[in-house]
């Protein structure tokens, strides 16, 4: 009997111990599902800003009703943290877990990061996501910021943006001369090749500058937030678009921050993302349709022009110099820029026989 009792005294123990590890794994399983994850999100834009800063709060919320709250992303816009520009840093060192911003505001620190916005005379919207997703864009983005401790992902279109507003009518590439411009990026480099003086500038800074005539002219984006700014009262002339043609934002992720992430919040975080993206492009495009109707209604002062061809011509050679210059000193820079117009020279010819063709049927 003793033997006996001892050997039940023992199965006892055993399937206690059993028993107890079980609940424990259940329990810390439950626990790790029920983890909430709180992150912090910086954006160059002020608050409640249009179009721009719906992208962020759309894809904050989406994150968190996809998780059932276990994802919660935090935005502190510019006049929280007081670096429109600095966003890049910020995300970097991990001050900030995510960032929203546009890739070509740090050409200054990491040139190639310019390239994933847009280029002058380069794809259109449509074109360029399909480069990003389908055509090595991804992939490409990857390669640049991998070094800076951060992933990069498409934020938000604003489609073509229109080529500015001007104090004065641009007749010629004499009139470029001199001339002080709000214009980031490439444009802004092509415009010091031919004459200009170009300077960036943060979007709470731009109507006082133009106002009191310490820059010329400027480009923000086009009808969809232009008119709220309120330049066409300053600057009669609205020139059409040539340097950005598919302005794409983006949604900056700390490395470190991410590698901490689940796999299925990973995932929850890259769809709302894409998803918030596209929401922007198709917001702007509403935006921009309804504001120019009301510019053509209520503001008929306002003069739009297209650059005269001797200036495009200029432009033009202007981006084709700047760019192999680019190609010659840095081989991700080559890398990119063939890739780019590989995939331009495809899908263009798509473009010229189905949007194009489509368009020009109501030229007549």
């Amino acid at each position: 009997m003793s033997f006996i009792k001892k050997s039940v005294t023992r199965v006892m123990k055993s399937t206690a111990i059993v028993a107890a590890t079980c609940l424990a794994f259940v329990a810390g399983t439950a626990s790790a599902a029920d983890k909430v994850y709180r992150l912090k999100l910086a954006e160059t834009w002020g608050p409640n800003f249009p179009i721009f800063g719906d992208a962020t709060k759309n894809m904050a919320k989406m994150a968190e009703e996809m998780s059932n709250g276990r994802l919660q992303i935090r935005i502190d816009s510019s006049n929280k943290h007081k670096a429109p520009f600095g966003v890049f840093d910020m995300v970097k060192s991990g001050q900030y877990d995510m960032g929203h911003s546009a890739s070509y505001y740090w050409k200054g620190k990491v040139p190639n990061t310019l390239y994933f916005t847009t280029m002058p005379f380069g794809m259109t919207a449509p074109e360029q996501y399909a480069w990003f997703y389908h055509g090595g864009g991804m992939e490409l983005m990857e390669k640049v910021y991998a070094p800076h401790n951060m992933m990069s992902f498409p934020g938000g279109n604003t489609d073509v943006q229109m080529g500015g507003w001007f104090q004065k009518e641009i007749n010629s590439v004499d009139d470029l001369q001199g001339l002080k411009m709000r214009i980031p990026g490439f444009a802004g480099e092509i415009l010091a090749e031919v004459g200009a003086k170009p300077t960036n500038i943060a979007s709470g800074e731009l109507y006082t500058s133009l106002e009191r005539r310490t820059i010329d002219a400027l480009e923000w984006v086009g009808p969809s937030l232009d008119l709220r700014m309120g330049f066409h009262k300053i600057a009669p002339y609205y020139y059409t678009g040539w340097h950005e043609p598919a302005t794409e934002l983006q949604f900056l992720v700390n490395k470190r921050t991410w590698n901490k992430l689940p796999d299925d919040l990973k995932a929850i975080l890259q769809i709302a993302m894409k998803t918030a993206a596209y929401d922007m492009y198709i917001q702007s495009t509403h935006e921009s349709g309804k504001n120019w109707a009301t510019i053509q209604t209520d503001y008929p002062d306002v003069k739009v022009k297209d650059f005269p061809r001797e200036v495009m011509d200029a432009l033009r050679d202007a981006n084709d110099k700047l760019l192999k210059e680019h190609a010659a000193k840095d081989e991700t820079a080559k890398e990119i820029q063939a890739s780019q117009a590989a995939y331009l020279q495809q899908a263009r010819s798509w473009t010229d026989i189905a949007s194009k063709a489509y368009l020009n049927k109501f030229d007549n």
